[in-house]
């Protein structure tokens, strides 16, 4: 069987894993970080430097893909892998997100959900079974289900109605599916109500899934109910098989949800914050267009082995306040970079039982910060 999740190592202070999960186009080291290619690409970074941050699985999105160029064309050119030129694993989205961001653009139904392009109003209908068509023909390595996102805070009957839904939604996501070389993963909902997500994981569990995400989440929830809702659901889930909490984050969600038994995350927010002169360092962000960075002939961190580290801190901020694009460029690969490097400290950290000790020599740097101001030289 190609897809397998090993267990490696449990940390013998938390929950927090080391494992592996293989798939047909490689092995992932876990816990790791997924960058986002909406489109096809992580905006503005090569393959090559990709790479070279240390990123072994990448995110594209159904959504997206499907309204431009189409599944079809994406299928008539080799399949994603072939289309983006990237050789190793790939994990699509279900759409669910999107269908949930363009709420005033969609109407859902229990057969699925009816939306308009937001490129130009064009008519789609995305239901489970049209899904995992979508994912099938970009051929990723795994493809999420639909699921029924909702936002927070909301009415238990709201939040209950959207987890039911997933949980059928899922099994007609699964009725279907044939791509062999293509595992899918299921997706717990239920919002902040805890005995829901508790019932959506065991239900999910029993449907036996390659895999199981926890969705809905860090959507304006204060961290510390998502931190909570992690400590229900992940003893939830099946032991033999990867973890994936969606859309996170922030370096300290990803090491709580790693503490919590999380195995898998994906945000924009490295990309994002790059492209908008925001590094991520390990005594706290540095926002570069910061007045006191002008001069500034320090690397942006020390012992960062990419390409914008090679550069100082007063020519990094010259690229962003002439608009050179080299800025957002170089600050992106540098934030990507600094997301693998606190992944592969944290994988090692597992081994050696020493993760509780860990986060807090992280947060202690990261506290240390001046919240984006300039620190002192």
């Amino acid at each position: 069987m190609p897809f397998e999740y090993t267990l490696l190592h449990r940390d013998s202070g938390c929950a927090a894993r080391r494992g592996t999960f293989s798939t047909c186009r490689g092995t992932v080291q876990l816990p790791t970080f997924m960058p986002v290619g909406t489109r096809g690409s992580v905006k503005g970074v090569e393959l090559r430097q990709l790479q070279e941050t240390g990123a072994e699985i990448v995110l594209g999105n159904t959504y997206h893909l499907m309204v431009r160029p189409g599944e079809k064309v994406v299928k008539a050119l080799g399949g994603l892998h072939t289309f983006t030129g990237w050789e190793k694993p790939m994990l699509t989205d279900s759409g669910g997100f999107q269908i949930f961001s363009l709420a005033q653009l969609s109407k859902i139904t229990e057969e699925g959900a009816v939306f308009r392009s937001h490129i130009d109003g064009a008519k789609f209908e995305l239901t489970p079974e049209r899904s995992v068509q979508v994912q099938e023909d970009l051929d990723s390595d795994i493809a999420m289900v639909l699921d029924h996102v909702v936002g927070l805070p909301n009415t238990r009957k709201v939040v209950e109605d959207a987890m039911a839904r997933s949980i059928r939604w899922a099994k007609r996501c699964k009725d279907v599916h044939r791509l062999e070389t293509q595992t899918q993963f299921a997706i717990v909902q239920g919002g902040l109500e805890y005995d829901l997500r508790k019932i959506c994981a065991e239900e999910l569990a029993a449907l036996d899934f390659g895999g199981y995400a926890i969705g809905g989440l860090s959507v304006g929830e204060p961290p510390q109910a998502m931190y909570d809702c992690l400590d229900v659901v992940t003893p939830a889930l099946p032991e033999n098989k990867p973890r994936y909490l969606m859309g996170v984050g922030r370096p300290e969600d990803i090491l709580e949800g790693i503490r919590r038994g999380v195995d898998m995350f994906d945000c924009v927010m490295p990309s994002r914050n790059g492209r908008n002169a925001m590094a991520f360092t390990d005594q706290g962000p540095k926002r570069l267009r910061n007045a006191c960075y002008e001069r500034d002939t320090r690397p942006l961190e020390e012992g960062c082995p990419c390409p914008a580290c090679r550069r100082s801190l007063g020519y990094l901020r010259h690229l962003f306040m002439t608009g050179e694009m080299l800025g957002p460029i170089l600050l992106t690969i540098h934030n990507l970079t600094y997301y693998q490097r606190l992944m592969a400290d944290a994988r090692r950290a597992i081994e050696e039982d020493r993760f509780t000790g860990f986060c807090a020599e992280k947060y202690a740097g990261w506290s240390g910060s001046t919240g984006g101001q300039c620190d002192p030289s």
